[in-house]
């Protein structure tokens, strides 16, 4: 189960001086800058602000601090659509994701419209208003601060920031090493001629073993469940030949959609013919490994993307295990012992250091509660539209990327299509729209993989149709015609006019 998240009361608001602004956006990362810029450059005339919980820009590009930290997608595509990331690295670190967030929020003119230290506590929606009560608490005074906003577009994410996914380990109280879980990485950590056990398989995984490699006098990746693991050239073929012979903003579109179609490509093959995709991936590791037992290491027991695809630039993780600075272990963990580790099958791993690379906690909203004319909204009980907005709930948004695809192709269609409605509900005289769930009900899982951080969180998430606007597709080709191309007025949608008293007459 998920770590129950601290809910914090907001203390009383009657003195509380109230902002308004049109759009209030939650979270300064990369999709509530991607927002924040939309905003600015399709609805010049909206008001807005963005609230960060934290004290910079970059979300989890400026939180995780872990060797290595990096995109476990191409640049050309988790850049945004209207910024070229202009250098031909494909696989970026995360102090360059950050920085190429920060200068686009300093060349759109976004910094001075950000609020840091705002934590978002609860979203209250009048209809008599039209209008959402935000309340906020100052993380750093902890004073209590409100907004309303005619609209609330989400943008923290989905997953804990204040602690990552920690599974409790028999005997790790005897264990005499350090333990460090990678969403808390000490900024002073050396882990030079160290044993380092690091528990799990997953992106952070397989980051972190050929990163701290090169240091420690020895690695060792301990796997529960293998993951896919398929490298990619950490410099982008295409881009780089594009460089010097075409200007960026005429590249970045060929190099984005190349990369779009090949991976989209990819997946479906893997959803068609999984058994030809699993050999396909086992021999290209095989070639990787030659000497390694493939089929114990990296033959996972579910199909390719079931799971994300774990990504390695230029085959780090494997030239680290060919070379011997590192080893990969597949098994459960009996106990933790004074020195190590120590698996059912009796083997011993000597530790002075275990990180637990064992995923994330998911906190829908950022754990903020939304409530309607006084009434709370529970989350699962609702029904996804175009997996950005809920059912029964009006002028609200939430951006959650692909899970098979780069995070940003989905933000960029969201944040793009909120422009869209904006200006729809401006051209149209009306004050707030509403999606409404469809009538045959909805019964699919909100995010379809069998990943733990996502199987463990599910229960607290919406449902989703089995049939479009309902139906949130891993698509982005298909999404494109959804989003840019198709009707703001549909049979999931509803639009209200401005109420004339204590009602809102409801259009369909």
């Amino acid at each position: 189960m998920a770590a129950e998240q601290t809910v914090i009361e907001p203390g009383p608001t009657e003195h509380v001086p109230t902002e308004h602004v049109d759009v209030l956006v939650v979270g300064a990362g990369l999709s509530g800058i991607g927002a924040a810029c939309h905003l600015q450059e399709e609805c010049p005339d909206k008001t807005y602000a963005v609230l960060e919980s934290r004290g910079a820009i970059g979300g989890t590009w400026d939180l995780f601090r872990y060797p290595g930290i990096r995109s476990d997608s191409d640049m050309f595509t988790l850049g945004y659509a209207f910024r070229p990331w202009k250098d031909s690295k494909a696989i970026a670190d995360g102090e360059a994701i950050r920085t190429y967030i920060q200068d686009t929020a300093r060349e759109y003119g976004v910094e001075q419209k950000i609020r840091f230290h705002h934590q978002v506590l609860s979203a209250d929606w009048s209809s008599d208003d039209a209008r959402w009560t935000v309340t906020a608490r100052r993380t750093d005074t902890e004073q209590t601060v409100r907004f309303t906003c005619s609209w609330l577009q989400v943008c923290s994410g989905y997953y804990r920031y204040d602690e990552g996914f920690r599974p409790t380990f028999e005997g790790e109280e005897r264990f005499g090493g350090e333990v460090i879980h990678p969403q808390h990485w000490p900024a002073d950590f050396d882990g030079s001629g160290k044993r380092i056990v690091v528990i799990g398989s997953g992106a952070t995984a397989v980051t972190l073993v050929p990163n701290l490699a090169g240091e420690a006098e020895h690695v060792t990746m301990l796997q529960r469940t293998p993951s896919y693991v398929m490298s990619l050239p950490g410099r982008d073929p295409l881009a780089t030949f594009l460089r010097n012979k075409l200007p960026a903003k005429l590249a970045y579109p060929i190099v984005r959609w190349k990369n779009v179609l090949v991976s989209t490509a990819f997946y479906q093959f893997s959803q068609r013919f999984p058994g030809a995709a699993r050999k396909l991936l086992r021999s290209l590791t095989q070639k990787q490994l030659p000497g390694i037992d493939v089929d114990t290491h990296f033959n996972p027991p579910y199909n390719p993307w079931d799971q994300r695809l774990c990504l390695v630039p230029d085959g780090d993780l494997f030239r680290a295990l060919r070379r011997g600075q590192a080893s990969i272990a597949t098994g459960r963990i009996a106990t933790f012992t004074e020195k190590g580790v120590q698996l059912e099958s009796g083997e011993h791993l000597d530790a002075d250091v275990v990180v637990t690379a064992t995923g994330l906690n998911l906190l829908p909203m950022g754990g903020m509660s939304l409530r309607l004319d006084g009434t709370p909204v529970d989350v699962s009980e609702t029904v996804s539209y175009k997996g950005m907005m809920l059912s029964g709930v009006p002028n609200f948004t939430m951006v959650i990327g692909y899970t098979n695809a780069s995070w940003t192709l989905k933000a960029d269609l969201v944040n793009r299509y909120v422009c869209r409605l904006l200006n729809h509900l401006d051209a149209h005289g009306y004050a707030a729209a509403t999606p409404v769930a469809p009538p045959e009900g909805a019964d699919q899982p909100f995010l379809d993989l069998a990943s733990g951080y996502v199987q463990r969180s599910l229960a607290d998430l919406p449902k989703q149709g089995r049939r479009k606007p309902w139906r949130l597709h891993q698509n982005y080709i298909r999404d494109v015609q959804l989003m840019r191309r198709g009707p703001l007025e549909d049979e999931g949608m509803t639009f209200q006019l401005p109420s004339a008293g204590t009602s809102q007459k409801a259009v369909a």
